[in-house]
């Protein structure tokens, strides 16, 4: 199963609805000097905001939903979201 990305140009939180996603400016100082945190994503299904490191921005690695109620876990594929078949 797969969702459109949808892509904000401006940081305006109340405009991240589900599958947003918004890349930082200047962000390399932030997390890990090897994988750094660039874009913020609102999770595909519920909506809460993560920070994103360039792995997985990229599609290296998968991401999971740090919501409360929410347990997605998801790859980006360009401009597609990639929920991760189960085992």
């Amino acid at each position: 199963m797969q969702d459109d990305l949808q892509m904000l140009d401006e940081w305006i939180p109340e405009q991240m609805e589900p599958g947003t996603l918004f890349v930082l400016e200047n962000a390399a100082p932030m997390g890990d000097a090897r994988n750094p945190f660039v874009a913020v994503l609102a999770c595909p299904k519920c909506g809460v905001l993560g920070l994103i490191t360039r792995a997985q921005y990229v599609g290296l690695e998968s991401m999971i939903c740090g919501g409360d109620a929410c347990s997605a876990e998801y790859y980006l594929r360009e401009d597609e979201i990639e929920y991760r078949k189960p085992h």
